[in-house]
């Protein structure tokens, strides 16, 4: 029996980290639909391959291999057989995920390998078009949000404390630009599912968004 959460939302509402939390407490299989994604753009980047080389692209889809391993309660990603965990969130890859997760064929092969992983599972995934898109019948859907400027803070100080020295104007200008394109996309656009339930971070702790995405699953189950 499967049973599917999708969480969606726009970067820097704390998807990834309340996902882990929940997937933690209730038991629930974890794939990061985000990592993956930048999986394909660090592959693309050492392989000197262009956004708009579509031959290419299709080569290194056929042949890449994501995999993703829960050790000792942190997800590893692998990308074909090597762990590029810490890898995938480098700057570099950072300026160019969005525009790569725009690309159809990265976006159907992605989204055909996202649901056979969550095959007969009880799985949590996270990401702009799980609800909408990925798992359109997924039996729970939430959407977390916040402002532009609370969720570029987040992401500057994620940055400060990985050791970057990128300003916040910077972060900041990457978050409208993403959200711009991610809202404005030709193919599975972000946006909230009608049947998703909104919950806003803005002024709210891990802790208490925690609570509150537990709780929503909770009823749920428990119908």
């Amino acid at each position: 029996m499967s049973f599917i959460v999708a969480i969606d939302g726009p970067a820097g509402t704390g998807k990834g980290t309340i996902t882990k939390l929940v997937a933690e407490e209730l038991g629930l299989i974890n794939i990061d639909t985000g990592a993956m994604y930048r999986c394909v753009t660090l592959d693309m980047i050492n392989k000197r391959i262009s956004l708009d080389n579509i031959d290419e692209i299709n080569e290194l889809l056929s042949k890449i291999k994501i995999d993703i391993k829960n050790i000792d309660g942190n997800l590893r990603f692998l990308l074909n057989g090597i762990d590029v965990t810490i890898d995938i969130r480098t700057q570099k890859v950072n300026d160019l995920v969005s525009q790569v997760s725009h690309i159809p064929e990265v976006r159907i092969n992605m989204v055909n390998l996202q649901r056979k992983m969550a095959e007969g599972k009880m799985v949590i995934m996270e990401g702009r078009d799980i609800g909408t898109n990925v798992f359109p019948n997924a039996d729970v859907k939430i959407y977390l949000d916040a402002t532009t400027e609370e969720r570029a803070k987040r992401r500057y100080k994620q940055e400060q404390k990985n050791g970057s020295d990128i300003t916040y104007e910077e972060v900041l200008k990457n978050v409208i630009f993403r959200d711009e394109n991610d809202k404005n996309s030709n193919i599975a656009p972000l946006k909230q599912a009608d049947d998703a339930v909104l919950v806003d971070t803005t002024e709210l702790t891990i802790e208490q968004v925690r609570k509150k995405v537990i709780s929503i699953i909770k009823e749920k189950i428990d119908g």
